[in-house]
């Protein structure tokens, strides 16, 4: 039987320093696509982070190896930007995936709720969190108390986790 590995992804909005966030990013993803059977990887669509993520994914799949993962984009609800370039996001994206439990709750909590889900079904959170405020903050807190191995790439902010 196949093992997956499992890899999410979490970030702020906006990066403050989106080579040096993509070279670390790089690194581990090629790392992972090397040593593990199959890999999943989690990702978003919030911003700078999401986006960086998902096509350093893309990028290494195509120049590295690309038979063992899959980049699955993980919607709190359907959205409208979704609805109107569907086949966009299909030829984007190996999978696309709705959480339920985001999308039947009230919208100002649909991302963090997707988040957690996201966590909990991860074996890896890699995150780039360079302020300990926020969004991608707080998940990174709740993948701690899931005793959930995570790996900050914004280097100014290690001793964060």
């Amino acid at each position: 039987m196949m093992e997956i590995y499992t890899v999410s992804f979490f970030g702020h909005r906006q990066l403050d320093d989106f080579m040096e966030a993509e070279c670390r990013l790089e690194k581990l993803i090629r790392e992972l696509l090397s040593e593990r059977e199959y890999v999943e990887f989690l990702v978003g669509r919030n911003g700078d982070f999401d986006q960086l993520a998902a096509s350093t994914v893309l990028r290494l799949k195509r120049t590295v190896r690309d038979d063992n993962s899959s980049l699955v984009l993980v919607l709190p609800y359907l959205t409208a930007e979704y609805a109107n370039n569907h086949d966009s996001f299909e030829g984007y994206y190996d999978e696309i995936e709705v959480c339920q439990a985001a999308a039947g709750g009230h919208f100002k909590s649909a991302i963090q709720t997707r988040n957690r889900e996201m966590v909990d079904h991860s074996d890896l959170v890699i995150c780039c969190i360079e302020r300990n405020k926020g969004g991608a903050y707080q998940t990174m807190q709740y993948a701690q108390k899931q005793g959930k191995e995570i790996i900050n790439i914004a280097g100014i902010l290690n001793e964060i986790i």
